[in-house]
């Protein structure tokens, strides 16, 4: 398994844990019964899913954020397990280029999602991006942009 089938993996489990109601601990187990545990993809898999779950208040406020026009419940369960999920990597996955993360995201959203997913799932990760790029530049002693000192 590669990185691109182990992030449609991650988002098959997503949408059953969105779509059909398993719990997270339930999807993985599934998971995991099928495949090595010891594949580095396999625990790429699993670590995505944990993670986006574990931190999908946080992701969710962000991705609203972001589409204050979509409210999640509105939003194509695909591209909102999409981006649910490229949004965790963007946030806690720091080895993984940003840009590899949004385009992985398109990529799956042209596939599985609506017309117009792609320009969307890209639109709104791209924003989070750009908000989270700002952040990084902030002053670490006071916590200040550049622009709030001057």
């Amino acid at each position: 398994m590669r990185r691109r089938e182990a992030r449609r993996q991650a988002l098959s489990l997503l949408y059953q844990i969105e779509v059909g109601g398993w719990s997270p601990q339930e999807a993985v187990e599934e998971f995991l019964a099928r495949h090595d545990p010891a594949d580095e993809e396999v625990a790429f898999v699993t670590e995505t899913v944990r993670g986006t779950m574990e931190h999908l208040t946080e992701i969710d406020a962000l991705i609203e954020a972001h589409a204050p026009e979509w409210p999640m419940e509105r939003m194509p369960v695909t591209d909102r397990c999409i981006m649910r999920m490229a949004t965790y990597e963007l946030l806690y996955r720091p080895e993984i280029p940003s840009a590899v993360t949004i385009n992985e995201a398109v990529v799956l959203a042209k596939r599985y999602g609506t017309e117009d997913s792609g320009r969307f799932v890209n639109g709104v990760l791209g924003a989070i991006l750009r908000e989270r790029a700002g952040e990084s530049r902030e002053n670490p002693v006071t916590n200040h942009t550049s622009e709030e000192r001057k």
